[in-house]
């Protein structure tokens, strides 16, 4: 698995001009040059590839490969008076059929973040360790699925690791959609709360966001998140 300290130097060279990502020999490798003459500076694993496409985000390279995906300007917005840690802005997830989803969000920290900060009036944590760990596997996956929404490419038109005709590594277009489906799976597990874990967990909206949005009256989607990530937590076979 690709180290800490690996990813850093990669997200730093991959932030160069010139610097882009292929598959090759059976894993990743970065390089720095217009094109393969030029040295591969790092090679990285599934897991280092996987978090690459988190962040900093890849887009296809012309020709082949990929380029990370163009920074974001410095320093996030001052949050509105009155609506502290809110960052208003629009978050895009990628619905089971592949197609890319727009959603308003907060944007300063996740829904799920949020809540598991918060106690109720005996000082109790409104969300359980086995209800946080299963809201962010689903977090994580709908990341993923994003991530893929702005990679989405040819994936044949590029150069496989390894020889032979073996399969190189999976694209993040093929990743993305697949995580877009095991995030349909999990949601439908939810059954009856299926609505109010996929606005909090997936469109990062607010609880009192998605009671509203939902027409749901107020503290009711508490409890339906909670009975919501508890069937989560059990198809994840989580606790």
């Amino acid at each position: 698995m690709s180290g800490g300290h690996t990813l850093e130097r990669a997200r730093r060279m991959l932030a160069l001009p010139g610097a882009w990502l292929e598959p090759g020999d059976g894993a990743y490798l970065v390089r720095t040059g217009p094109d393969r003459r030029a040295r591969v500076m790092l090679k990285l694993d599934e897991a280092g590839f996987e978090a690459l496409v988190r962040s900093p985000g890849l887009r296809p390279r012309e020709g082949a490969g990929w380029i990370a995906r163009k920074p974001a300007p410095p320093g996030p917005p001052s949050p509105p008076a009155g609506r502290p840690g809110f960052i208003e802005g629009v978050r895009t997830v990628m619905a089971a059929d592949g197609r890319p989803v727009d959603h308003p969000a907060n944007l300063a920290q996740s829904a799920v973040a949020w809540l598991a900060g918060r106690k109720d009036a005996d000082g109790r944590p409104w969300l359980t360790r086995t209800e946080i760990a299963a809201a962010e596997r689903l977090e994580r996956d709908a990341q993923l699925a994003l991530a893929g929404a702005a990679v989405t490419m040819q994936w044949d038109a590029l150069p496989r690791a390894g020889s032979g005709g073996r399969a190189g590594p999976a694209g993040p277009d093929d990743r993305a959609l697949r995580a877009s489906a095991r995030v349909e799976a999990a949601l439908a597990a939810c059954e009856g709360s299926r609505a109010i874990v996929e606005h909090v967990c997936v469109q990062a909206s607010a609880l009192q966001a998605a009671e509203q949005a939902l027409g749901l009256r107020r503290r009711t989607g508490k409890m339906l998140l909670k009975h919501g990530l508890t069937r989560l937590a059990r198809h994840y076979r989580i606790g």
